[in-house]
């Protein structure tokens, strides 16, 4: 009231100023009627007073009576509100519920003094409540909890307000528990068992594999049927796909311990599709997520749910496919487009390697033997085949090669971009030529990345292939006829091979040989191509240096190389293969400084999947040859976060 009082302040001030003045003005005029005035003046003044007060009293009672009342209908309120109602003293203790209360919640019992951590023990209530109240279970059924807190003679009360939802919360959960997943199962190399596992053997395997797909389906109470020979589409409630997601698919490490006599196993690849709305878009996504884990090169499971990918297993090298059907049928699609086309640009990604261009110049030399005008896009200054480029530079290859910026002139609607030893925009030696192109074939060996380019008239996808050398190898000898390589040539797609296979030591198969051997024919000398490896003196010391002060941390050696070092793009790659030879060294990594960030390069062989390690880390790359960059991090952050997603991938790893 005193301060509702204190708002008329300013009005009384105002009139009381104006009185003064009027006084001081009659007192100059007329001092009888001042003397008079003055009297009035007072007289009113202890009148507004004692009317105030009067007034102030009046209030304070109508104030209390009301509250009183109101008290009183609280009360009444609470007693036959319609839902039940308790009260709980500072100390946990029970002071008070209402009749419904004790009949719904309590089931007719009495609690009075009763600790409310009794009868609902995971109750957190002098928490803030939740918007959506308290999920409490008390006698078997759910409660939501409201909470009001309340003080009286200094003490806290809970009032707290009962909605009983257990059926709206019971059948919730079971709709959301029953929601179907849709997976896609394929035996990676089913074709493989089938030819070349002997015949007594052959039922027996393919029988087992068939064995353990159904069975893990089956303990899930789920649906599986079998739409192609090597592959089966199977639904499964939430419940269970959660349980197989913990337990990291390990139908995997299952199907792979069954192997035929020349020990080549067998590997599944699963996709799966999750969380959507209808069956329908959970079989495109299982599609998806399948296409995903084959590009990956199989053995493990891809989830793709609204947010994304996930991947688990992956961690076997991958059985060569042994058929070339796909890639004659890739030469021929290739040559239609060629034919169509004005002109063709050939690019690979930043910072060309040997594979890279090694890829690019052989196709650039069957092209142009079409008929078709054909430029390769290449960063003159920043690669890393200074030899090989001069060399072809010198035998007249200098007019193919161009800077990214000499070819954007150059494009038009009919041109082809064919990118080569990549599949993520990302990564290409120039993001604009490939926006500027409309037609657009991919032809990479890399482990498939979830960004990858999805708009190529022709996706030539092989992560069992050695390198993108071996794939153009391939690949042009299906082009046409009269195509001819120079020697030169030749030594360019041998060189990609060596350097993507270690010397043929990694990632080798049988197509791989074949590939070799094809080369060789051509006249490439493989003591030519050993001199592209070659490194200055300095170079071979600073990598000499790095791999005496690397560090092993769970059989993996860890080298920190200074950014002063020359050609450190060269020099990192191939400390991390020299790192191998260490005796327990199941992998390695090399990480430099790379403009804002670190740069890392991973090699392992075999033992190791340093694609997944990579991957953590936002890079990707193949089992045992990968790479990462983590930009605006120190040295010492960047270090950490290596070996971090060391330890994930070991924890991650099924234990055999």
């Amino acid at each position: 009231m005193r301060k509702k009082a204190y708002l008329f302040m300013p009005v009384v001030l105002v009139f009381f100023v104006i009185s003064i003045i009027l006084c001081v003005m009659l007192f100059l005029a007329d001092r009888s009627v001042f003397l008079f005035s003055v009297s009035l003046l007072l007289l009113g003044i202890a009148f507004a007073l004692i009317w105030l007060k009067i007034a102030e009293k009046d209030i304070n009672r109508f104030l209390n009576e009301t509250g009183k009342a109101l008290a009183q209908a609280q009360k009444e309120s609470l007693v036959s509100f319609p839902m039940p109602v308790v009260i709980v003293s500072d100390d946990d203790e029970i002071i008070w519920y209402n009749e419904l209360c004790k009949r719904v919640v309590f089931q007719n019992k009495d609690h009075y003094a009763t600790k409310i951590s009794e009868i609902a023990p995971d109750f957190n209530y002098k928490q803030d409540c939740p918007a959506e109240g308290f999920n409490i279970n008390i006698n078997n059924r759910l409660y939501s909890v409201f909470v009001i807190k309340n003080q009286k003679d200094g003490k806290q009360m809970y009032v707290m307000f009962f909605i009983d939802d257990n059926d709206l919360k019971k059948y919730s959960k079971e709709f959301f528990e029953t929601r179907p997943s849709v997976l896609i199962i394929t035996i990676d190399n089913y074709e493989e068992l089938s030819k070349y596992a002997k015949e007594n053997e052959r039922t027996q395997i393919l029988s087992e594999v068939e064995q353990l797909i159904e069975e893990f389906v089956e303990a899930t109470n789920g649906l599986i049927r079998r739409i192609e020979r090597d592959k089966f589409v199977a639904v499964i409630e939430e419940r269970y796909m959660r349980e197989i997601i913990e337990s990291r698919f390990n139908i995997l490490d299952k199907v792979r311990k069954i192997e035929a006599a020349d020990r080549m196993p067998a590997t599944l690849s699963i996709g799966v599709g999750r969380g959507a709305a209808t069956l329908q878009e959970c079989e495109t996504m299982a599609r998806q997520a399948l296409d995903m884990s084959l590009g990956r090169g199989g053995d493990q499971a891809a989830v793709k749910t609204a947010g994304g990918f996930e991947f688990y297993g992956g961690i076997s090298k991958g059985v060569e496919k042994r058929t070339k059907v796909k890639t004659r049928i890739v030469a021929t699609a290739l040559s239609e487009i060629i034919e169509t086309s004005d002109n063709v640009v050939i690019m690979g990604h930043k910072f060309a390697d040997l594979d890279c261009f090694g890829a690019a110049v052989g196709l650039q030399k069957s092209i142009s033997q079409k008929g078709k005008s054909c430029i390769i896009a290449i960063d003159k200054q920043r690669n890393l085949v200074g030899q090989l480029y001069s060399k072809l530079a010198a035998e007249g290859y200098e007019a193919s090669f161009m800077n990214p910026a000499e070819v954007l002139p150059l494009i038009n609607k009919k041109t082809l971009l064919i990118i080569v030893d990549t599949h993520v925009k990302q990564f290409l030696e120039s993001i604009e030529i490939y926006e500027q192109c409309k037609h657009v074939v991919v032809i990479d060996h890399h482990r498939k990345m979830v960004n990858h380019i999805d708009n190529a008239v022709i996706f030539y996808h092989e992560p069992f292939a050695s390198s993108a050398s071996e794939m153009v190898t391939e690949l042009i000898q299906y082009l046409g006829e009269n195509q001819k390589l120079s020697r030169t040539e030749a030594e360019a797609l041998l060189a990609g091979i060596m350097l993507d296979t270690k010397n043929f030591v990694l990632r080798t198969g049988v197509r791989t040989f074949e590939a070799a051997a094809y080369l060789k024919k051509l006249g490439a000398d493989t003591v030519e191509v050993k001199k592209l490896f070659a490194l200055s003196m300095e170079s071979y010391k600073k990598r000499t240096m790095l791999v005496s002060n690397a560090e092993i941390y769970r059989n993996c050696a860890i080298a920190v190389a200074d950014s002063s070092i020359e050609n450190l793009k060269i020099v990192a790659p191939q400390t991390a293969d020299e790192l191998l030879n260490i005796t327990n060294v199941n992998a390695s990594f090399v990480m430099y400084e790379y403009e804002d960030g670190f740069s890392f390069s991973a090699r392992s062989m075999g033992a190791m999947n340093v694609q997944v390690v990579m991957e953590k880390l936002g890079g990707g790359g193949h089992h045992t040859m990968a790479g990462a960059v983590i930009k605006g991090v120190s040295a010492e952050a960047a270090r950490h976060m290596l070996l971090q997603a060391i330890d994930d991938y070991y924890d991650e790893k099924p234990s055999n």
